[in-house]
């Protein structure tokens, strides 16, 4: 289950139905960030968030957790990626806040490492849990690959236990190279703050994936539009990767000889 606050992007419509700002009229709602600053010309602007608003927020993350445990998942994740509001927090491009809460790396990462600190009190100890963050900004002055090293220093001996390597999402205006494997190094750098992590990003082959972590530069892969796009893939991938231990659902079972090789 992924732990997530939209911040500064929310109030807005599905991805299928153009990502446009939903007005108050229409069931929107006032966004809120670190600071008053929008993410595009298209979106809200948000308002800055008091001290106290924060706190209850990092209630909340707590009160999730809790739920999630109580609905019986057994991993969860922080979703501190892609623009949302604990990207916004860790970025100096987004957060020009003068309070404990902003200005110094220490100070922008306080909010996050708060969370982590509420939703570990109730998650328990040998439950996985997983941080996902945007790595780098692809921006000038922005959140970078370092700063991400630094932050998993942080975040290993408050309790979590990988760290999911994405990017981009804060800026509007980033460019932005996207390309197979083109995260995965930043999950290797992480690696190094010696906490396990997770590679993404147009990951869409059995031996792309195993390269990786045959290569030790993760230590999970995390798909989603490629499993989209094929509910089968962990069949196929055990096949393309003679994994021979995969269990099928017994419907399935007489699908699962290999396929003759054709000529």
């Amino acid at each position: 289950m992924q732990l997530a606050h939209a911040g500064r992007k929310a109030s807005v419509t599905e991805p299928w139905n153009g990502d446009r700002l939903l007005p108050l009229t229409d069931g929107g709602w006032k966004t809120v960030g670190p600071s008053a600053i929008a993410f595009s010309d298209e979106k809200d602007t948000p308002i800055e968030l008091t001290t106290d608003a924060i706190g209850r927020i990092i209630a909340d993350f707590k009160a999730a957790a809790t739920r999630a445990l109580e609905a019986g998942f057994k991993v969860i994740e922080i979703h501190g990626a892609h623009g949302y509001l604990i990207n916004e927090f860790l970025s100096p491009l987004s957060n020009k806040r003068t309070d404990k809460y902003g200005g110094s790396f220490e100070n922008r990462t306080r909010f996050l490492l708060e969370i982590i600190e509420a939703v570990r009190g109730v998650w328990p100890e040998d439950y996985p849990l997983f941080l996902r963050i945007s790595a780098s900004e692809w921006m000038a002055n922005g959140w970078t690959v370092e700063d991400s090293v630094r932050l998993a220093e942080l975040v290993k001996d408050k309790g979590v236990d990988l760290v999911d390597c994405s990017s981009g999402g804060n800026a509007h205006e980033a460019k932005i190279p996207a390309k197979p494997n083109y995260q995965v190094p930043f999950a290797a750098a992480v690696r190094k703050a010696g906490i396990l992590t997770g590679a993404v990003g147009i990951i869409v082959s059995p031996g792309q994936a195993e390269d990786i972590l045959a290569s030790s530069q993760a230590d999970l892969i995390f798909m989603a539009r490629e499993l989209l796009r094929d509910p089968y893939f962990p069949l196929r991938a055990a096949r393309e990767l003679n994994y021979e231990e995969m269990k099928w659902p017994v419907q399935y079972e007489r699908a699962k000889r290999k396929l003759p090789t054709l000529k």
